[in-house]
């Protein structure tokens, strides 16, 4: 059972989680959930301790892992938690932060209300893009100093780097001989270069000769990921926990626990609609194409169900106004197998339409849902 949390709701996902519970799916062969990440390098990044409420090996971040951590690699470690995207940007709004430095991604994109977005980046006074290529919030007006850092690929990162799928399967992915672009380094070199001039005397400490000795440290932070170590060439990998996680119903953390689901009640106004966001022809915010041949709709059209273009008196390539709360776009109807009251946009366009701060309290992702009207325009 595949789940993607932006698309469904987390009051969805707990729902979907404890049917499985209910049908006794996890641990068994061919049964079990798999969370469907947004992007390559989210799942074993969350593992390594990149989001800003968790250390490597899922430990919180707390007193007592910081001290864990300071123990292990020698150096204090903090223990304060850090933003969530939406609420560092509703940071940078407030004129909160001095210093901006983002490693790939593009929150302009990402995150609803893009004007908001680019209002709260133009308030920092230095920003600092490092990414493997260019991106639209790169180019926002800075206030002061923006400085861009070209980085390598994973596939120019000497020795090579390693990926984790999200069914827990960490690969190996070598360098290809011959392409090293310029002065571009690997992430991993520029942070560590980076931290070095920042605390020279600790420079020691911090030094890593390759991506080799990287994953020698990541066996010692992260005990789920022993054996990382061990991957030197194309082929070689490993599936953390096992092939299945829970086997015989033992959850490594004691009993499972059904978490109680209240649906959102939703009266829905007349003339109304229930809009999504969806995925398609892309990586992410990066688009791949402007048709998404899995439904056969342009990334400018509008999903509607038959009966609502009926009672509209639309048709398919009519062009139409969305307006929410935040803002509009303007679309082309896309007639679709689609539940009458609901539409569906393409993700990022959407965003526009969607409200910020409207977050999930303990993950902080955003609801890509909203109400919209819908209006048809002239030809």
């Amino acid at each position: 059972m595949g789940i993607t949390q932006h698309s469904f709701g987390i009051e969805n996902v707990r729902a979907i989680v404890n049917l499985a519970l209910l049908r006794r799916m996890l641990g068994r062969e061919k049964c079990g959930l798999m969370f469907i990440r947004g992007q390559s390098g989210v799942q074993g990044g969350s593992e390594m301790g990149a989001i800003p409420n968790y250390f490597p090996g899922g430990r919180e971040v707390n007193e007592e892992n910081a001290k864990y951590f300071s123990k292990l690699w020698g150096f204090p470690v903090p223990s304060k938690k850090g933003f969530m995207a939406s609420q560092l940007i509703d940071e940078c709004f407030k004129g909160n932060i001095d210093l901006l430095y983002m490693i790939g991604g593009n929150l302009l994109e990402v995150l609803p209300e893009p004007n908001y977005i680019e209002e709260a980046l133009k308030k920092v006074p230095i920003r600092v893009h490092q990414d493997i290529t260019l991106t639209s919030q790169m180019l926002i007006e800075p206030k002061d100093i923006v400085i861009l850092l070209p980085a390598c690929t994973r596939y120019e990162s000497k020795g090579g780097v390693s990926i984790t799928s999200t069914e827990r399967r960490v690969y190996f992915s070598p360098e290809i001989e011959g392409r090293r672009i310029g002065e571009a380094k690997p992430d991993w070199e520029i942070l560590m270069l980076l931290a070095e001039k920042v605390y020279p005397g600790k420079a020691h400490l911090i030094h890593f000769e390759d991506a080799k000795a990287i994953r020698e440290d990541i066996a010692k932070a992260n005990p789920y990921y022993e054996g990382i170590e061990k991957l030197k060439v194309k082929g070689d990998s490993f599936q953390w926990g096992g092939e299945r996680l829970c086997e015989g119903y033992n959850f490594p953390i004691g009993k499972a626990k059904f978490i109680p689901v209240k649906p959102p009640e939703l009266n829905l106004p007349e003339g109304y609609f229930i809009l999504s966001t969806r995925r398609g022809k892309q990586m992410n915010t990066i688009i791949n194409g402007d048709y998404d041949p899995l439904i056969g709709a342009h990334r400018d059209q509008v999903l509607m169900s038959f009966e609502d273009a009926q009672d509209l008196k639309l048709k398919e390539g009519d062009k139409v106004l969305i307006r929410s709360d935040v803002g509009e776009m303007v679309c082309r109807i896309k007639i679709a197998n689609i539940k009458p009251t609901n539409l569906q946009v393409f993700f990022p366009e959407g965003n526009r339409l969607i409200k910020k701060g409207v977050c999930d309290e303990k993950c902080g992702i955003p609801d890509y849902n909203t109400l919209v009207k819908v209006f048809k325009l002239d030809a």
